[in-house]
C-alpha cells in the first residue's frame, strides 16, 4: 500500500542517488557501492523516529519482478547487438547455462560439507536453493566500470550475455528446487521431471519473446510518426511482455502444463524490439527512447542498491554463527565461479582458431568480476517465511540464514570486487587503445581544433572576440592540430601500414549509415531497401576493421541477422497478412536500391570535401585518394545502373521519381516549418494546423 512516508521514502532515496553519482566519482568508488553504504546508513538513521520513513519503502519479489527487472532487462537487451550476440552465442550459453549449473552444484555441495565440518547437519535441499540464487551474476557495477574504463567491447558482451540469459537460467533452477523442497520430494525422480521443465521455459520463452517483439515492432513500424506512442510502446512491451509471461506459465492444456521464462521472454522481445523495431524509428524518436530508459534504469538501480543497504542492517549476519558460516560461504562461492570459469572457457578455447579465444586476461575478469545484486535479493525473498525442515540445527529460520548469506555475498562482492575491478583492467592493460582507435582518437581532435580554428576567424572578423584573445586561440589550436596531424603519422609509420586509410573508410561508412537512416525516415527507400544497403555496410565495416581493405561489395546477406532469416521462414501467405502486395515491388525496390547509393556516395564525397584540409594533414594523400576514386566509382556505377533501369520502364519510373521528389518536399517543407517554429515565428496552433496539412 502507497502512503505519504512510502512516497517520501522512493523520492528522498532517487534525490539522495542522483548526488551519490558525483560524490561516487569524488570518492573514486562505484556508484552502486556507494549507493548500498548510503541504504546501510539510513537504516541505521530510521531508528530515530523523524526518519523513520525510510523503513517504509522496501524490497519486495513483486516490486522487483514486476517492475524493476524488466526495466533492467529491457534497457540492458535494447542497447545489444544481436548480431555480436550470436556471433558470441555459444562463449555466452556455456557460461549462462553449464558454467551456471556447475557453479551451482558446487556451491551447493561445498556449503553443505562446510555445515557439516561446523557440526550442522541441514538438508541438502537448503544448499541447492542458496547454489541456484548466488550463482547468477548481477554486472550493473561492472559494467559501468567497464564502460568507464573502455575494455574491449567483446568482453562487455560477454559479461552482459551471460547475466541476462543465466538470470532465467537461475530463476528456473531456484523454482524447480523450492517446489521439490515443498512437496518433500527432491530425489533424482523430480529432476528428470523439473530438467524438461527447465528446458520448457527456456525454449518457450524464446518464442514467445520472437512473437511479441515481432508484434510490437511492427506496431511500432506503423506509429513511427508518433514519438509519445513510440515511447510508451517500448514501455508497454517490457513489462507486458514479462507480466504475460508469468501469467501463461503454469496454465494446463490438458496433461500439459505450459512454462514460460518471463527473464528470457522478455530479453528476447527487447532484443528484437532492438535490433529490428528501432530501425523503423526516426533518429530523434531513437535517442529519446534510448535517454528514457537510461534513466528507467539509473533509477531502477539506484533504489534496489539503497534498499539493499537497508536489508543488510535488517539481517541476522552479525549473529556469530552466522557471520562464521557467511564468511566460509564468500570462501566457497569465490572458488565455485573460478572453477565453473576456467574449465569452461578451456573447452570452448580448444574448439576456436587464436582470433576468436578468450584470452587468459579476460578469464581472470570473468572469474573475479561476478557480481551479485537483485536477483538474488528477489529469490531470498521467494522463499516462504514458514519454510522449514526436521532437526533444524539454528536459531534462526532457514530463509534468515539465506538471506544472511546471500546479503553477505552481494556485499563481498560490491566492497571488495567491484572496487578492485579498475586495478585488474588496468594491470592487464584492458583499458588500452587499439591501433585504429589510437588513429581515431588524433583524428576527432584533429577535427576539433580545425573546426574551433574555423570558428574563431569567423568570430574575430565579426568582432565578437578581441584580436589578441582569438589571435591567443588561434595560435593553441593550430599547434594542437599541427600534434595532432603529426601523432597520426608517427602511429601510421610506427605500425607500419596506412591505419588512415581504415580509419577513412570507417569513417565514410559512417557517413553512409547517416544518410541512409535519413533516407528512411523521409520515405525515400522502402525498409527492404533500408536494411539491405544497411547489412551491406555492416558487413564491410566489420571486414575494414579486422584489416581487410577489399571486402565483398556485392554480399548483402547477413549471416547473423536473425531477423532476416526468421522473416524469410515466415510463409508467404502469412507474410502476406502483415504486408500488403505491391504493384512493380522489385522494380520499386532495385530503383530506390540504386538510387540510394548514388545519394550516399555523393554525401560522402561531399563531407570529404568540407573536411579538405583535415583529410589532406591527416590523412595520407593515397588514402584520400583511394577512397575519393571508390566512392567516385559508386556514383557512377550507381547513376548508370538507375538510368539503364529506367529504360527498362520509363513510364514507372517516371511516376516513382515524382513520388520521391514529393516525399523529399515534404520533407524540406516539414524542417523549414520545425525551424519557424522554434524561432516562434508561428504559434503552437499555427505549427500543428501546419504540420497536419502538410502530412
Amino acid at each position: 500500500m502507497i502512503t505519504i512516508n512510502t512516497t517520501l521514502s522512493i523520492f528522498a532515496m532517487l534525490g539522495i542517488s542522483s548526488l551519490a553519482v558525483f560524490w561516487a566519482k569524488r570518492l573514486k568508488i562505484p556508484h552502486t557501492v556507494l549507493l548500498v553504504i548510503i541504504g546501510m546508513f539510513l537504516g541505521i538513521l530510521s531508528n530515530i523516529s523523524f526518519f523513520s520513513f525510510f523503513n517504509e519503502f522496501k524490497l519486495t519479489p513483486e516490486l522487483i519482478f514486476y517492475l524493476f527487472l524488466p526495466a533492467l532487462i529491457f534497457e540492458s537487451a535494447y542497447n545489444i547487438n544481436i548480431r555480436k550476440l550470436i556471433a558470441n552465442g555459444k562463449i555466452i550459453l556455456l557460461l549462462a547455462v553449464v558454467s551456471f549449473l556447475l557453479s551451482t552444484a558446487i556451491i551447493s555441495l561445498g556449503l553443505y560439507s562446510v555445515l557439516l565440518l561446523l557440526g550442522l547437519k541441514v538438508n541438502i535441499g537448503l544448499t541447492m536453493l542458496f547454489g541456484a540464487l548466488i550463482s547468477a551474476t548481477d554486472p550493473v557495477a561492472v559494467l559501468s566500470l567497464f564502460k568507464e574504463y573502455g575494455v574491449p567491447n567483446r568482453l562487455s558482451l560477454i559479461f552482459e550475455g551471460e547475466s541476462l540469459f543465466n538470470d532465467a537460467t537461475a530463476v528456473a533452477t531456484f523454482l524447480i528446487i523450492l517446489e521439490a523442497i515443498r512437496q518433500n520430494d527432491l530425489s533424482l525422480f523430480t529432476a528428470i521431471p523439473g530438467f524438461f521443465t527447465f528446458l520448457s521455459m527456456l525454449l518457450l520463452g524464446v518464442v514467445f519473446g520472437i512473437f511479441i517483439g515481432g508484434v510490437f515492432a511492427y506496431i511500432v513500424g506503423k506509429t513511427k510518426t508518433s514519438e509519445t506512442a513510440s515511447i510508451t510502446l517500448t514501455i508497454v512491451l517490457a513489462h507486458i511482455t514479462f507480466i504475460l509471461s508469468d501469467v501463461i506459465s503454469g496454465v494446463k492444456l490438458g496433461d500439459l502444463t505450459i512454462h514460460i521464462s518471463p527473464i528470457i521472454s522478455t530479453t528476447i522481445a527487447s532484443l528484437v524490439i532492438g535490433n529490428y523495431g528501432r530501425t523503423k524509428l526516426k533518429s530523434e524518436t531513437e535517442n529519446v527512447i534510448s535517454k528514457i530508459w537510461e534513466q528507467f534504469a539509473f533509477m531502477s538501480n539506484s533504489l534496489i542498491f539503497i534498499l539493499i543497504g537497508l536489508l543488510i542492517v535488517g539481517t541476522p549476519i552479525f549473529n556469530n554463527t552466522v557471520f562464521i558460516i557467511t564468511l566460509l560461504t564468500i570462501f566457497v562461492v569465490i572458488i565455485a565461479r573460478a572453477s565453473s570459469i576456467y574449465p569452461i572457457v578451456y573447452l570452448y578455447n580448444k574448439s576456436k582458431k587464436d582470433n576468436s579465444k578468450i584470452p587468459k586476461s579476460w578469464q581472470h575478469l570473468l572469474a573475479w568480476g561476478s557480481l551479485r545484486g537483485a536477483l538474488a535479493v528477489t529469490m531470498v525473498l521467494l522463499i516462504p517465511d514458514n519454510l522449514t525442515f526436521a532437526d533444524w540445527p539454528l536459531d534462526v529460520s532457514p530463509k534468515e540464514l539465506l538471506l544472511s548469506l546471500t546479503i553477505g555475498c552481494i556485499a563481498f562482492t560490491l566492497f571488495i570486487k567491484a572496487v578492485s575491478i579498475k586495478h585488474l583492467i588496468q594491470r592487464f592493460n584492458l583499458n588500452g587503445l587499439t591501433a585504429i582507435e589510437e588513429v581515431e582518437y588524433q583524428e576527432a581532435m584533429a577535427i576539433i581544433h580545425h573546426k574551433v580554428t574555423e570558428r574563431v576567424k569567423r568570430y574575430k572578423k565579426r568582432g565578437y572576440i578581441d584580436e589578441q584573445i582569438a589571435d591567443s586561440l588561434l595560435k593553441k589550436h593550430d599547434s594542437d592540430f599541427s600534434k595532432a596531424c603529426a601523432q597520426v603519422n608517427k602511429l601510421s609509420t610506427k605500425k607500419k601500414e596506412d591505419l588512415t586509410l581504415r580509419v577513412l573508410r570507417i569513417f565514410s561508412i559512417g557517413i553512409e549509415k547517416r544518410f541512409l537512416k535519413k533516407l528512411y525516415n523521409d520515405g525515400e527507400v522502402t525498409e527492404d531497401v533500408f536494411r539491405q544497403i544497411q547489412g551491406k555496410l555492416r558487413l564491410q565495416l566489420e571486414a575494414i576493421e579486422e584489416g581487410n581493405l577489399q571486402p565483398n561489395l556485392t554480399i548483402h546477406e547477413d549471416s547473423y541477422d536473425i531477423v532476416d532469416k526468421l522473416l524469410d521462414s515466415i510463409p508467404k501467405c502469412i507474410r502476406k497478412i502483415f504486408k500488403q502486395p505491391e504493384n512493380n515491388r522489385d522494380f520499386n525496390n532495385k530503383y530506390m536500391y540504386y538510387r540510394a547509393q548514388a545519394i550516399l556516395s555523393r554525401k560522402v564525397l561531399k563531407e570529404l570535401q568540407t573536411l579538405d584540409k583535415v583529410c589532406n594533414s591527416i590523412f595520407t594523400n593515397e588514402a584520400v585518394k583511394h577512397v575519393t576514386d571508390l566512392y567516385t566509382s559508386f556514383k557512377q556505377n550507381s547513376e548508370r545502373k538507375l538510368f539503364d533501369l529506367s529504360k527498362t520502364n520509363q513510364k514507372y519510373s517516371k511516376e516513382l521519381s515524382e513520388l520521391l521528389a514529393t516525399y523529399g518536399v515534404r520533407t524540406i517543407e516539414n524542417n523549414t516549418l520545425e525551424d519557424i517554429f522554434k524561432k516562434e515565428l508561428v504559434t503552437k496552433k499555427l505549427y500543428l494546423n501546419i504540420k497536419e496539412e502538410i502530412d
